[in-house]
């Protein structure tokens, strides 16, 4: 038998409608072998071992009974001259009641959430009845005289009418009594009541739950889930359902934990910009002005879409205009681009790729409840009460350092919870550890609270905390260390304050260069990005150019050459004309980058040649004006540049029209087409 034409669908992220099915529109001999090959299917499905058992296996028994009735009339048909409509619009109906049948089936044995299944439990059992009684009407109809079936054949039709008419396919009373101790803890919780632990077990056991794994997966699953509800009462259920697994983890499978500081990412969350750059993202989803991923787009006065970090860091500089038209901003209002932040999210879900929205005051996705926050408290409570005994061995506090990580870079509300029940001093302890992972977990935690905005003030005002972080960038016991200790200074320069305060200090502007020069790429990324935010403010560009951030630049141009761009087009705008004499002896080097870059290189080069000109002099307009690239290379810019970049070249030609006076005769007719374009 051919394998029937059924539709596929990936591992559960929500079930199915009925509209989902439609009529196979085969011709009567391969729709009845279809027919034959589904029912097959079906009856060899193993049914759940956990939720739905009851129900699952009277199905698999059924078609198995169907099957064998298919298969004496598909071995019948080639006798029958005509297939009525009538008939014909049977089978097709019987086609999708199994496509239905094996959906949910293996909607209730292999996929999604255990958890959220049983909080289903009674509109899933509806479904089973209503597809028991589709089953029925389908073979009450079906005419046994015009298919000409055999009397065995014809007596097992008559089996299962009765079957299905006896069958009352309800509420297991198992999974009933399961549903009721989830929804007892689930009130416990929301009254601030911490559920008996030796309960909890018990439960999650009965549901296949048994370690931090498996809890993961549960987690995952669940925030899949969320994605698919449209009413906020399934959402707000799904969160506190995430709520109870985590607290459930966290106190009962914390110890399985894996503590290896590479299990998990951090680099979703917006000061991490590694990654984006390596995947063929959306033009539309990168934020014109870093070209990453866009974790919280915002809508500028002149309707032009930025990253929230960016734009405002933009603003916070001094700039009064639009970075993509030009235009100066009627308002600095930022009003938030809810639309394109869901079609990102969706992107990520289906790219698989690691993204964590912008903070919100909300809960997950933009959902909060009593529930949740207090499972989350008593999380956080939970692990900070381990913590600050003081008590464990060294591998027991890594272990729960390691859980705080994870926590903290769920969602706003982790955070906050954690930073209000003083979790940063119990952290910045272990900063200086020798245990190399304790460090790495230490630092990254703090670096995914320090997100949070009342967590930066934490972070800046206690004592000890960011000269632990400096420390770390500057002797960290790894790359990984060192370079998240520098996003984590990122993270605290989103701030204007704290940036200045931060910039006053030497020893982050040589931790910076030390771990741009020698680290490794992604962590070279972390510093400059760092570097960047710091060079924001005039008096610390003055100091980052002392330090040596030029000749940095120069060093990873060939490496990094987007970053390092974009820092020198950074220092030169706020250095004065100290930065305009460390960099004229880069012109060559732009003038290259001007050819060979990507398009953010080519506008950050092109915007500090026009600065180095203004205000160099005409020793270095002339310097520029000698280059025999250049007329190619500003012909090129103006037919294919980006907007930023024509404006800029536009700009450049005006400063070199003004000095074309003083030029030598042959250089200036080497420009006079170009700047006749003006």
């Amino acid at each position: 038998m051919a394998v029937s034409p059924t539709i596929v669908f990936p591992q559960r992220r929500r079930r199915p409608s009925p509209a989902s099915f439609l009529s196979p529109q085969l011709s009567s001999i391969d729709l009845l072998r279809s027919l034959y090959s589904l029912s097959t299917e079906i009856s060899s499905i193993d049914p759940p071992r956990i939720l739905f058992k009851k129900n699952s296996s009277s199905f698999v028994r059924k078609c198995c009974l169907l099957s064998m009735i298919f298969e004496d009339i598909f071995f019948q048909v080639n006798t029958l001259k005509f297939l009525s409509p009538s008939l014909m619009l049977c089978f097709e109906e019987m086609f999708i009641v199994l496509q239905r049948i094996k959906a949910l089936i293996e909607d209730c044995s292999n996929g999604g959430s255990k958890l959220w299944l049983l909080m289903q439990i009674e509109s899933i059992s509806i479904t089973f009845q209503e597809l028991t009684m589709d089953l029925w009407t389908l073979l009450e109809i079906l005419p046994a005289k015009e298919l000409k079936l055999s009397e065995d054949v014809d007596e097992l039709r008559n089996l299962m009418i009765k079957q299905c008419c006896k069958d009352k396919l309800l509420v297991e009373p198992n999974d009933n009594g399961l549903r009721f101790e989830l929804l007892s803890m689930l009130d416990l919780i929301k009254n601030e009541i911490v559920p008996n632990h030796s309960k909890l077990a018990e439960l999650f056991s009965k549901l296949g739950i048994r370690d931090s794994a498996s809890c993961r997966d549960e987690i995952e699953w669940l925030e899949d889930e969320i994605h698919c509800q449209n009413d906020e009462k399934s959402k707000s259920d799904i969160v506190s359902l995430i709520g109870l697994v985590k607290y459930t983890k966290c106190v009962l499978f914390s110890a399985s934990s894996s503590s290896s500081s590479n299990s998990i990412s951090d680099e979703n969350f917006q000061f991490r910009r590694n990654s984006s750059s390596e995947m063929n993202i959306p033009s539309d989803f990168r934020c014109p002005i870093t070209l990453d991923l866009m974790s919280d787009p915002v809508v500028v006065a002149t309707g032009q879409t930025y990253d929230r970090t960016s734009i405002v860091l933009w603003i916070e500089s001094g700039h009064n205009t639009c970075p993509k038209t030009g235009q100066t901003l009627a308002h600095t209002n930022l009003i938030a681009n809810r639309a394109l932040k869901s079609l990102i999210a969706m992107w990520c879900r289906e790219h698989r790729f690691p993204y964590a929205a912008g903070e919100s005051s909300e809960g997950l996705n933009g959902v909060s409840n009593k529930g949740a926050l207090e499972a989350t408290k008593m999380t956080v409570s939970f692990l900070l009460g381990k913590l600050g005994l003081c008590l464990y061995p060294v591998e027991m506090v890594n272990r729960v350092v390691y859980e705080l990580r994870v926590f903290a870079k769920t969602d706003s509300n982790s955070r906050a919870c954690m930073g209000d029940a003083g979790a940063i001093p119990l952290l910045v302890r272990y900063l200086g550890s020798e245990h190399r992972e304790l460090q790495v977990n230490a630092v990254t935690t703090i670096l995914n609270l320090s997100i949070l905005e009342a967590n930066k003030a934490k972070i800046m005002e206690m004592d000890g905390a960011l000269n632990g972080i400096i420390e770390v960038l500057r002797s960290g016991a790894t790359w990984e260390a060192k370079a998240n200790a520098a996003a984590t200074i990122y993270s605290l320069c989103g701030s204007s304050v704290y940036r200045k305060r931060i910039g006053k200090k030497i020893r982050v502007i040589k931790g910076l260069l030390e771990l741009t020069r020698e680290g490794p790429t992604s962590s070279k990324r972390d510093a400059m990005v760092a570097i960047l935010a710091l060079a924001g403010d005039r008096e610390t560009a003055g100091r980052l150019i002392e330090g040596g951030v030029v000749d940095m630049v120069k060093e990873v141009m060939d490496e990094l050459p987007e970053e390092a761009m974009t820092i020198l087009e950074t220092v030169v705008k706020k250095g004065g004309y100290v930065a305009i004499a460390a960099t004229s002896h880069l012109i060559g080097r732009l003038v290259a980058a001007l050819r060979n870059g990507t398009d953010r290189t080519k506008e950050s080069a092109i915007a500090t040649l026009v600065i180095i000109c203004r205000k160099g002099g005409q020793d270095i307009v002339t310097e520029l004006a000698r280059i025999t690239t250049i007329k190619m290379v500003i012909w090129e810019l103006m037919g294919n540049g980006t907007a930023r970049a024509k404006r800029k070249v536009a700009s450049l030609m005006r400063i070199l029209r003004r000095q074309a006076t003083v030029l030598e005769g042959d250089v200036l007719d080497e420009f006079s087409m170009t700047v006749a374009l003006q």
